[in-house]
């Protein structure tokens, strides 16, 4: 579903990645893991035409490194940021609505909407308070329910743990659990990283704007690197 080659970012003289490549297949998991400035957030504000690259970005087959960001959510991809992004003035219904704005099936969109509340309650709860007073947890609850009122085929998610207090973040780890069993395709970037490769089925390594591992899960989770500088063992 998702092919990156040779990936470049570079903020002014600064190199953030420096010549990146991998892949997610359809239906899978993925994960990249690594430290503060390793340049995983880039790389996702990049697959999602937010911030100017080099390189080549293929999804469903398809270049879309020329694309503006807009016509991506079209294309079946969304991206929840580091931060969330909500609308903190608008409601929750308000912030969920913005997320189906490139759609125009009544019927659908209002289907989806039930099928959001069913699987983040607390957002029904909440459908008519202002954002912005929700606490961080809720927020980050509504940030994936907006990207998930589109419904898209892939999903990039940037630190959806960042923080969340442990109980929230078992929560929201549910819900993406429970999205991947319905066949969506995600790509994570979590500094947390035994939670990541716990999630997911294949994790990259990414130190320096470089990935330096790449492996299934269970083979990141037993690497005495892996274990020496991301899992605290």
């Amino acid at each position: 579903m998702l092919a990156v080659v040779n990936l470049q970012i570079h903020y002014g003289g600064i190199s953030a990645v420096k010549g990146i490549s991998f892949a997610v297949e359809q239906n899978e998991i993925v994960c990249l893991i690594g430290a503060n400035g390793a340049g995983k957030t880039s790389t996702l504000k990049a697959l999602a035409r937010m911030i100017p690259s080099r390189g080549e970005i293929h999804y469903g087959g398809e270049r879309i490194e020329a694309l503006p960001s807009h016509e991506l959510i079209g294309r079946g991809l969304a991206l929840v940021p580091e931060g969330r992004g909500i609308f903190a003035r608008l409601t929750v219904a308000e912030n969920l609505a913005m997320g189906a704005y490139h759609r125009r099936d009544k019927a659908g969109i209002a289907g989806d909407l039930e099928r959001i509340y069913g699987l983040l309650p607390r957002l029904r709860e909440r459908a008519a308070q202002v954002a912005g007073t929700l606490s961080g947890g809720e927020q980050q609850m509504l940030a994936i329910g907006r990207a998930l009122m589109g419904w898209p085929k892939l999903l990039l998610l940037d630190e959806p743990s960042m923080g969340l207090a442990p109980l929230m973040v078992e929560k929201v780890f549910e819900v993406i659990r429970a999205v991947a069993a319905e066949g969506m395709t995600i790509l994570l970037v979590e500094q947390n990283a035994r939670l990541a490769l716990e999630v997911c089925s294949r994790g990259y390594v990414m130190e320096s704007g470089l990935i330096t591992l790449a492996d299934s899960s269970a083979a990141l989770l037993a690497d005495p690197r892996v274990r020496s500088a991301y899992l605290g063992e």
